[in-house]
């Protein structure tokens, strides 16, 4: 069996005021998701490792994550936040990073009311801490804010970037263009990796098809090619539309005409060396 990771999953302790955004639409995810039930996931899809990521603002989600991570050694790595935007934030990722189960960092972006948050210098200065020590940055945006987010990925061409759940494309709408431009010209920068995750939640939770993904999928794998493509499954959220285990299956069938060596750099390899597991 192909070794496997998960590069991209969230834990929380449910409450309505800091989880806003989960709706009344998604009450299936209005509840506590830890660890054990990671794990029991994870067993039953055949996958071995997770990556944590972030689902809160604020150090001390940075800090439960790194508590997890610590405990339970199928965590392998998480992906926090910091204060990107204050002045002592160099100091702030400095003593954070003599954790070795920090692998990256993230920021909601595509929440922010200013689209072009990205592109803001208090926030460029903030990324420009992490090269130093070997931080990788998750990039969690919409496909609208694409044409900022390359302009930004230009100011740090040395930095490693990871983007979240495909730019989010789209899929309801049935559009894939401009998604699709942008996100070839995005992937001409070698220093950029995409995580196969989210792309469900795009689409009507309870009406989409496999069919309709994979052109998102077909792009995406044309552009990185396997060797900068990673497997996520963006648990707990996933499950306003799938199971766990059927997003699994769905990536091994888009998968399934790709040689054994590609296959491995999607399921393992990709996430193991870009944050370095």
């Amino acid at each position: 069996m192909m070794y496997k990771i998960d590069s991209h999953h969230h834990f929380w302790t449910y409450n309505p005021a800091e989880y806003s955004w989960i709706t009344e639409k998604m009450s299936v995810i209005r509840r506590n998701f830890g660890p054990v039930d990671l794990q029991r996931e994870i067993a039953a899809a055949g996958v071995s490792a997770a990556i944590s990521v972030q689902a809160r603002q604020s150090l001390e989600e940075t800090n439960a994550l790194l508590r997890l991570a610590e405990k339970h050694h199928f965590i392998r790595g998480v992906v926090g936040w910091v204060p990107f935007i204050e002045g002592a934030v160099s100091e702030v990722v400095a003593q954070y990073s003599s954790n070795a189960k920090l692998k990256g960092l993230r920021h909601v972006l595509h929440d922010e009311p200013d689209p072009d948050y990205i592109l803001r210098e208090d926030f460029n200065r903030g990324i420009s801490a992490l090269k130093q020590f070997g931080l990788v940055y998750d990039i969690l945006v919409f496909e609208r804010h694409l044409p900022q987010t390359i302009q930004f990925i230009d100011r740090h061409p040395d930095q490693v970037f990871v983007v979240d759940h495909l730019a989010k494309p789209r899929v309801k709408a049935g559009e894939i263009s401009p998604w699709a431009e942008r996100i070839r010209e995005l992937a001409k920068r070698p220093n950029v990796y995409c995580k196969l995750s989210g792309l469900v939640t795009e689409a009507d939770y309870h009406n989409w098809t496999e069919e309709q993904l994979k052109p998102y999928f077909d792009v995406v794998l044309d552009a990185f090619t396997s060797r900068r493509l990673m497997f996520g499954s963006d648990w707990p959220v996933c499950l306003v539309a799938i199971s766990y285990k059927d997003w699994v299956q769905i990536v091994e069938r888009f998968c399934s005409t790709l040689s054994e060596s590609e296959q491995e750099r999607i399921w393992s390899g990709t996430a193991a060396e870009t944050y370095s597991l």
